[in-house]
């Protein structure tokens, strides 16, 4: 008898985001242990250690204090199926502002090897000059869109054999986070165009509102924010990860989070990249809710090498 297929029902997908996301704290300590993607096979994806990490580092921010920015650096991939830990450090509190530091690492070879760095700085909620320099760009609504998944799904069925099944699986995985692209993706073509691009995304299920909690809606995004990112800066180059044409990997990731923003209702992704060379490039992203409000910014910066046939 075989097992049951795993449930890739929208809101089954959206607990097990919720599920992976949640940190649970090791006895009295300020140790925390992330699961496992389900099923999760290669390297771990970096927008969940990020996730995992600011839940840790949210769970040791003083009460009434809520997440601005958060920077990190990676160091090792994480390598699916062995949990991370989360070790928070209470750099400072003060009055407005408070600064949790959190290293991340996963055991290797018998020895817990550090992953991230990662530190993250709170502030009590206040009132104050308010400017937005900014419109939303005019794009087409996510309701005028294609899900990516399906293009996803064209794409590959064009293909053939000419991707592993590695490859496939993970192309055809279903997601818990939903995207929408009004561009083209590295992935979708070879054409060189510039480094734009916008995406729509939201979580496929119903989250708690906002308002019970706002650290989890903050730590969706951050995990939502790894999507696409580095992909603008080969949009020039006309190559593509999907076609095995390059390696790359994070080495960085910043977020300010502005405002607060539901995470299951669409917001716009809107990524550029200055620049890159020496093997390396920078991207940038702006996140805007329906009503145009910029609710949170990144930066990244990436190795990006063209792999040598």
């Amino acid at each position: 008898m075989t097992d049951p297929a795993p449930d890739s029902s929208p809101q089954a997908l959206n607990d097990s985001l919720v599920r992976l996301l949640t940190v649970e704290r090791s006895g009295e300590t300020d140790h925390f242990d992330g699961p496992c993607q389900p099923g999760g096979v290669g390297r771990v994806f970096g927008g969940q250690v990020i996730a995992q990490a600011l839940q840790a580092a949210q769970a040791c921010a003083p009460d009434g204090f809520e997440a601005h920015s958060l920077h990190a650096y990676f160091l090792r991939g994480g390598i699916e199926g062995s949990p991370l830990g989360y070790d928070v450090s209470a750099d400072f509190t003060g009055r407005s502002f408070a600064n949790r530091r959190v290293i991340a690492s996963q055991q290797r070879d018998g020895a817990s090897k550090p992953i991230l760095n990662f530190t993250a700085s709170f502030q009590r909620p206040q009132d104050g000059l308010e400017h937005q320099d900014a419109a939303m760009p005019d794009v087409p609504a996510p309701e005028d869109l294609r899900p990516d998944s399906e293009m996803r799904a064209e794409m590959l069925e064009k293909m053939g054999d000419r991707m592993s099944e590695s490859q496939r699986a993970l192309m055809l995985r279903p997601r818990p986070i939903e995207m929408r692209t009004s561009d083209k993706l590295h992935w979708m073509n070879s054409e060189p165009r510039a480094p734009l691009n916008h995406s729509w995304f939201r979580a496929v299920g119903t989250l708690p509102p906002i308002e019970e909690n706002r650290a989890l809606h903050r730590a969706v995004i951050a995990y939502a924010s790894d999507f696409t990112l580095l992909g603008t800066c080969v949009l020039p180059h006309g190559l593509s990860w999907m076609r095995g044409e390059l390696v790359g990997a994070s080495l960085d990731h910043a977020i300010w989070f502005h405002r607060p923003a539901r995470a299951d209702e669409w917001l716009l992704y809107v990524t550029d990249s200055p620049w890159s060379g020496g093997n390396r490039g920078f991207n940038r992203g702006r996140i805007f809710n329906r009503e145009g409000d910029l609710v949170a910014s990144v930066a990244q910066e990436g190795m990006v090498r063209k792999r040598e046939r």
